[in-house]
């Protein structure tokens, strides 16, 4: 069944029961013990692991699943389906949001049932629809024994010059996500204490961002293929980030509403095209999966540390959540300072292909 099917076929079950089973926590709770560690301590547990699990089952189904498109798609095509994958995944998001949500008035548990049927259905149609190229049709096969081995060599696995460009490439993803984590964690309470907003209203402004980054992820892969990758993204970075810093000094609702859409649209530009470059970076087929893990490997360690980073500044500077407008800039800055020393990544026009069936 191929390389990546086995770790998907295998996490995704524990990932879709033990989401199911979350909600069942909170269902065990007595209105009279609720707060009470030391009388739901059991109930507790039993969350506890149910959301570890379910944690643990979808960081294993993560990357083989995305590891799937440059494994079936051409070089050349990557960014565009990238922005594909994207535009789904929005869309995702906003039946989840509109739909599922509304679910909660009627049962708490719907939702988390629902949510775990749609992934297992999704999972069969992926596999039933979606044929993972053969080892012998790689343009380097191998044995797993290899292909492990491959793996665990990473970085080491290309020559000096690619080792150069794939390490400064997750510094700048890395400082961009920290960067933009800033303005993510912190936008409400910016827009509360400095706007004058309520709450909800603070997470509708913040909603304009993320519809105009759906809305503009297609485009971005287009962009991407047409003018470069590394252009694209550094150009999404500037773009966001100059808007950011005129945010700083015009604390306006509605001038804020138009910077967050244009800084959706640059988002794009960086977010869509980032995947790719990273995949791109190598020239061995062997490999893609290796390096879509790096990729999330340098994401997820920017969500971990940026919160923490980003919270010690606003706390230095007194919780003046004005300073995201320049928190985010000053890490876009440093992303844009190690884009310029990658000199890999673009497309491969040349290099033999695989076809889904």
């Amino acid at each position: 069944i191929g390389r990546r099917y086995p770790y998907i076929l295998a996490a995704a079950p524990v990932a879709a029961v033990a989401f199911a089973l979350i909600p069942v926590a909170g269902s065990m709770i007595d209105a009279s013990t609720n707060g009470s560690i030391e009388q739901t301590g059991g109930v507790f547990a039993f969350f506890m692991i149910a959301a570890g699990l379910m944690l643990l089952a979808m960081a294993v189904l993560r990357t083989p699943v995305i590891a799937l498109m440059p494994d079936i798609i051409p070089s050349p095509l990557r960014s565009k389906a990238n922005g594909v994958i994207n535009l789904m995944g929005g869309v995702g998001g906003i039946i989840a949001a509109l739909g599922l949500a509304r679910l909660f008035d009627v049962n708490p548990i719907w939702p988390f049932l629902i949510g775990a049927v749609v992934m297992i259905v999704a999972i069969i149609m992926l596999f039933v629809s979606v044929r993972e190229p053969k080892v012998s049709e790689l343009a380097h096969p191998e044995s797993d024994q290899e292909e492990m081995i491959q793996g665990l060599k990473g970085a080491r696995a290309i020559p000096p010059e690619y080792r150069r460009s794939l390490t400064f490439l997750l510094l700048a993803i890395f400082c961009w996500f920290v960067g933009y984590n800033a303005i993510e964690t912190f936008f409400s309470s910016y827009a509360v204490t400095t706007l004058g907003v309520s709450a909800g209203t603070a997470g509708t402004l913040f909603s304009v961002a993320l519809a105009s980054f759906i809305l503009f992820a297609i485009p971005a892969g287009y962009l991407g293929t047409r003018f470069g990758r590394r252009r694209t993204i550094t150009a999404g970075l500037v773009l966001f980030g100059a808007l950011l810093v005129v945010a700083a000094f015009v604390p306006n609702t509605t001038v804020i509403t138009i910077i967050l859409a244009a800084g959706g649209v640059g988002w794009a530009l960086v977010n869509i095209n980032s995947l790719p470059m990273v995949v791109d970076i190598t020239d061995d087929e062997r490999l893609l999966g290796t390096y879509t893990g790096l990729y999330y490997f340098a994401s997820m360690s920017a969500a971990i540390a940026g919160p923490v980073l980003n919270g010690v500044i606003i706390e230095l500077s007194g919780s003046n959540y004005n300073m995201i407008f320049f928190v985010t800039p000053f890490f876009f800055a440093l992303a844009v300072g190690c884009m310029m020393l990658v000199t890999r990544g673009e497309a491969h026009v040349s290099r033999p292909q695989t076809q889904a069936a």
